[in-house]
């Protein structure tokens, strides 16, 4: 075995064009080939000697390496994709001016908003993405209605959604009002609409998801649809934690 080998989908994310994950899927869907031809997962290949694509075009490492990070306030109606067949707008258009293509740790959906990390260190991507990695994460959530004593206990308890047990939630009424409350809800793992599942489950309909902190960085007073550097101790903050 050729000790310069490495995974298609670990090669694409050190380039810089898309998390490992995303590769993974991109793969899956036929988009990414090698030397021309369609790939399996788990393909190896030898950087420089065989030829990656995406969509038609070049996958090529950068000459220098120049890892960024930042931060969006991602505003509704925006998908948490680099480009989207649908036509639909892309938070890549959010971060054009950033000089480096980077791409999202995690996802919010279409009708939510907030902060969200993007990166082009495929690594750290990957560990944040990652089901085992449960770094906090804090939403507002506006549902109509009045939330009773028994939806919030249920909200703080594990919930069968999908078929899986989640791990606890903690939810705290942040104001109550006969036609609309606001929660605080802090999750543990990152699954597809978790929230709105949840919510959905207890007869709550959800009109406002934001999500406001990861782990220790906040979104702050940062602009709906703007973007901003993290610092280095935000940086090392990620990569550290455990």
């Amino acid at each position: 075995m050729d000790t310069n080998e490495i995974r298609v989908q670990k090669y694409v994310a050190d380039c810089g064009l898309m998390s490992r994950r995303k590769a993974e899927e991109e793969i899956q869907a036929g988009r990414i080939k090698v030397n021309g031809e369609r790939v399996e997962q788990g393909r190896k290949i030898i950087p420089g000697v065989d030829r990656v694509e995406y969509l038609g075009k070049p996958v090529e490492m950068p000459r220098v390496k120049r890892f960024v990070y930042i931060m969006l306030n991602k505003p509704r109606g925006y998908v948490t994709t680099m480009n989207d067949e649908l036509g639909r707008k892309c938070v890549a258009s959010l971060v054009s001016d950033v000089g480096e293509r980077v791409y999202p740790c995690g996802r919010l959906d279409l009708d939510s908003e907030g902060l969200l990390i993007m990166t082009n260190d495929g690594e750290l991507a990957n560990k944040l993405m990652h089901p085992a990695h449960h770094i906090p994460k804090l939403y507002t959530v506006k549902v109509k209605g009045k939330v009773t004593e028994e939806q919030l206990k249920k909200l703080n308890k594990p919930m069968r959604i999908d078929g899986y047990e989640t791990v606890p939630a903690e939810a705290k009424i942040l104001s109550l009002r006969e036609e609309e409350s606001s929660i605080g809800i802090t999750l543990y793992e990152g699954r597809n609409r978790q929230i709105r599942k949840m919510c959905e489950q207890l007869g709550l309909t959800v009109t406002s998801l934001r999500r406001i902190a990861i782990g220790a960085i906040t979104l702050g007073n940062l602009k709906s649809g703007t973007w901003k550097r993290l610092t280095r101790a935000q940086v090392d903050y990620l990569k550290n934690y455990k």
